[in-house]
């Protein structure tokens, strides 16, 4: 299961409250109803991710420790990264198991290796010429390599456990610095067909594969979407932060559910060593079930639970949340 500390963009922290007896509550929730073994922990807080690292492992549980650097230039990519790699590893000689994941999507999400000023924008560029787009990709893969050959390195001056990076597939990652091969790894309609197929031949390489970033949300067609599945959110020009959806779509809690058993169905029989679905909670993205449909945002929120405005669950009498469908599923499958 991925577990959100909070994305941290131009200063502002997408999960404003982080109290740590409803992290620890959330993580054995996670270990024991979810039947989760390991947790992908990412954010953009060295000292959250920190924190959530070290009650998952009182509990535990394998941690992905997943800074997720967001807008930053690569001199503060490899400084968020050394030090949470000096964090990691004090957690790993405490005698938790730790992998260290130096990245997410560094191409699209961060600044010096396309142009653009936005993920929409750097992925637009990459797209835009389809005759000159192979040789874009070529280039960006040069660039990404290099970089991260810098980040193995100096991760690996402080952390001795097991390495990996979340890729998109069109970086051409070399693996070479990695003990784990990780992709971000999402099917939408126009890839369903070869999905299982291309799964099967990422597991076939040498090192253990990893799949993160997948997931869908509650609403009809979500799924068909893939990666772009949060396109029907309008955002705040200023803060970016979401306002509400773009139009009326239906809410499809069972299309989650099944879209998330589906992958994981396939990601257990065609040989992935470990898969992350993405994930447990999203903040911003309340549920209101009440009033214009367009209001809940949780219709396009990626988390397994939905989360509550004012009010505590009933599942969960502490928690300010309720699973969804997806919830029951995902600990299905798991529970197997």
């Amino acid at each position: 299961m991925t577990y959100d500390t909070g994305f941290v963009i131009h200063g502002r922290t997408s999960r404003e409250h982080f109290d740590t007896a409803v992290v620890r509550r959330e993580l054995a929730i996670i270990r024991d109803d979810l039947h989760c073994n390991a947790v992908q922990i990412i954010g953009g807080d060295p000292n959250r991710l920190d924190l959530a690292a070290g009650l998952a492992a009182d509990l535990g549980l394998e941690i992905w420790f997943s800074p997720y650097p967001l807008e930053l230039d690569p001199e503060e990519i490899l400084t968020l990264l050394r030090d949470c790699a000096e964090r990691a590893e004090r957690l790993r000689q405490q005698g938790a198991t730790v992998v260290f994941v130096a990245g997410v999507e560094l191409s699209v999400m961060n600044r010096g290796f396309l142009p653009g000023g936005s993920p929409e924008e750097r992925v637009g560029h990459l797209m835009s010429r389809p005759e000159r787009r192979a040789e874009a990709v070529r280039r960006l893969g040069v660039r990404i390599n290099a970089f991260l050959r810098d980040a193995a390195s100096t991760v690996r001056a402080h952390f001795q456990g097991r390495l990996t990076y979340a890729a998109i597939q069109f970086e051409q990652v070399d693996w070479t610095p990695f003990d784990v091969v990780t992709f971000e790894l999402i099917r939408s309609a126009e890839v369903a067909d070869r999905f299982r197929d291309a799964v099967r031949t990422l597991a076939r390489a040498p090192k253990p594969l990893a799949i993160t970033g997948f997931g869908t949300a509650a609403y009809r067609g979500a799924g068909d979407r893939g990666g772009r599945v949060l396109e029907v959110v309008e955002h705040d020009p200023a803060t970016k932060a979401p306002v509400r959806l773009n139009g009326m779509y239906e809410r499809d809690e069972a299309g989650q559910a099944a879209y998330l058993s589906e992958l994981l169905e396939i990601f257990e029989t065609e040989g992935v060593d470990s898969a992350f679905v993405f994930l447990f909670a999203l903040p911003g993205y309340p549920h209101r079930p009440d009033g214009d449909p367009r209001d809940d945002l949780d219709r396009a929120g990626l988390g397994i639970v939905k989360l509550l405005e004012g009010r505590r669950g009933e599942t969960y009498p502490d928690m300010e949340w309720e699973p969804k469908a997806a919830f029951t599923a995902v600990a299905q499958r798991y529970r197997r």
